[in-house]
């Protein structure tokens, strides 16, 4: 059984592919077997190390894993084994731990996959499930017709955009080229806008007659966080997710008082919300294996790598040039062996 390993943290080097020895199922576990596992930001901080849920070294990144149960511990159904599965972190008790060929987990843990859906597919999940959160519990009930996405060809980004395309809401994207435009037009996007040539809040006001959005979204944060805040309507409401370019230079809260003849908001999301509210981390997933299920989304995957290409599915990501997720294919080892 192959793995991806890191003993110290630092760059993609760091990722080492070993062999080791087959996981066994303890009593209420399964042993999961890798079809599809998910390339993203959570698993860069753990190897950078500086994640705020850090596992203990050595370990193993990868946060989000899809495959077959192939054998089960005490107490476990022996009929699930053969069944579709998806795996992740954030329903174990330490994050991480899924760049490999197999893994065990406790059964409850599991989320149950339709037998027809793809599991590259399945492995986008988790994303869908941030953009979920984002669209339809981040708001708290007040009404979103329309939605600006900061980076929106990228892994949650395109899913938002199928999400509120799905629930019918307008939806206004910013990318940094021409090929990312026409990919956010492909999976729902309404409207554009190039970063690197026009000011996005200016844009949005324009495309908006200044009526501005119900909700704009952002992960990267940075200087240019508050000027979203332009972006927003009349009870608008600007939700960060992440802060991948820091922390923004200008006082928010003047920012927020300039812009206050239209009463804006910032909340701050993290799924890690839910980390003791099980019940709603799950049924958020289940909503979106639902619309999977169903056709209603389509997972976008911008590269199939080996697991021995970890470390440049690391530099892919951070170099932000993909067009949806990343997705390690163990099969793809295997069938090279």
């Amino acid at each position: 059984m192959r793995k991806i390993i890191m003993h110290r943290t630092g760059g993609p080097e760091v990722l080492e592919l070993i062999k080791a020895p087959a996981p066994q199922a303890a009593p209420g576990h399964v042993v999961v077997e890798a079809e599809a596992i998910g390339v993203g930001w959570p698993d860069i901080l753990i190897r950078r190390g500086i994640y705020r849920w850090m596992p203990p070294l050595p370990t193993s990144p990868g946060s989000d894993l899809a495959g077959h149960v192939i054998d089960v511990g005490e107490g476990v159904d022996s009929a699930l084994i053969g069944s579709p599965v998806l795996v992740t972190a954030r329903e174990l008790p330490v994050r991480g731990g899924c760049y490999a060929e197999q893994i065990t987990v406790p059964v409850d843990a599991l989320f149950r996959l339709p037998t027809h859906v793809a599991l590259d597919a399945a492995v986008c999940l988790p994303n869908y499930q941030v953009a979920w959160n984002l669209l339809h519990e981040a708001p708290r009930g007040q009404p979103v017709q329309s939605v600006f996405i900061r980076g929106i060809a990228g892994g949650v980004g395109s899913a938002l955009a199928q999400l509120a395309k799905s629930a019918g809401m307008k939806v206004f994207g910013s990318v940094s080229s021409e090929q990312k435009a026409a990919f956010a037009r492909q999976i729902g996007a309404d409207h554009t806008i190039n970063y690197t040539t026009e000011n996005v809040a200016d844009r949005v006001l324009a495309l908006t007659e200044g009526q501005g959005v119900d909700l704009a979204v952002d992960h990267i944060g940075g200087p240019d966080l508050p000027d979203l805040l332009r972006t927003l309507g009349r009870w608008g409401l600007l939700v960060s997710y992440n802060a991948s370019g820091g922390m923004p230079e200008k006082n928010l809260l003047a920012a927020l008082r300039e812009n206050g003849v239209r009463c804006p908001a910032v909340r701050i999301f993290e799924m890690h919300v839910y980390d003791d509210d099980r019940v709603n981390r799950r049924r958020t997933m289940q909503s979106v294996i639902d619309l999977l299920a169903s056709g209603e989304i389509k997972p976008m995957i911008s590269d199939r790598l080996e697991l021995a290409d970890a470390g440049r599915a690391h530099t892919m990501v951070e170099a932000g040039h993909g067009l949806g997720k990343v997705v390690l294919m163990p099969s793809l080892d295997r069938g090279k062996a």
